[in-house]
């Protein structure tokens, strides 16, 4: 999973939220440097990893990335199945996504102070540019597929992942939806424990 998944899947805790966004920028016992609450999110945000990367669904979705981006395709299919979260309409039928996406921003802003320098010098960029808003349009994912090319050590160019993206555009939908259920149910109940 991707921001917009980690975000949503903080169940509106402002602390579990910050530490489920920064924990790809905690390693090791840096997470004890943190309060309960935050270890919380960053063990969360772990959990979930763990969770999608070994669901069959997720595997599935590899397989159309590999032949473009090798063992990148994990990172594009996290980017993807927030491309769907953001386009489906149960998750946020009570606020709209634009209104969810500058709440993260606000509640990432109001805990600036304990923000790992890399995600915090990647926020701005983040905001300005509203990358959870613009994972629900295609060309944000193209920016997105860019962006994923621009930090990985051995890609050169994100048309084809894009390319494959579009062309089997209804498979990984299909992959979302038997996939997200059981991680928004997995997510919680380690939330709740």
């Amino acid at each position: 999973m991707n921001y917009l998944a980690h975000a949503y899947l903080s169940f509106n805790d402002p602390e579990v939220l910050t530490g489920n966004m920064i924990s790809d920028f905690v390693k090791g016992k840096k997470r004890f440097d943190f309060s309960e609450e935050i270890q919380k999110g960053i063990m969360l945000h772990r959990d979930i990893d763990t969770f999608t990367d070994t669901h069959q669904a997720t595997k599935k979705a590899k397989e159309f990335f590999k032949p473009q981006v090798g063992l990148y395709a994990g990172a594009f299919v996290d980017v993807v199945y927030d491309h769907f979260l953001a386009c489906d309409t149960k998750a946020f039928n009570h606020e709209t996504l634009l209104n969810f996406s500058l709440l993260v921003y606000a509640t990432l802003d109001a805990h600036t102070h304990i923000l790992p320098v890399k995600f915090a010098n990647m926020l701005p960029y983040m905001r300005k540019d509203n990358w959870l808003y613009n994972y629900s349009t295609l060309n944000g994912m193209e920016n997105s597929f860019g962006g994923l090319v621009r930090r990985a050590q051995y890609l050169e160019e994100s048309a084809p992942a894009f390319e494959s993206f579009i062309k089997n555009y209804q498979a990984l939908q299909d992959c979302y939806d038997s996939f997200f259920a059981e991680v928004k149910s997995f997510a919680f109940n380690k939330f709740s424990s």
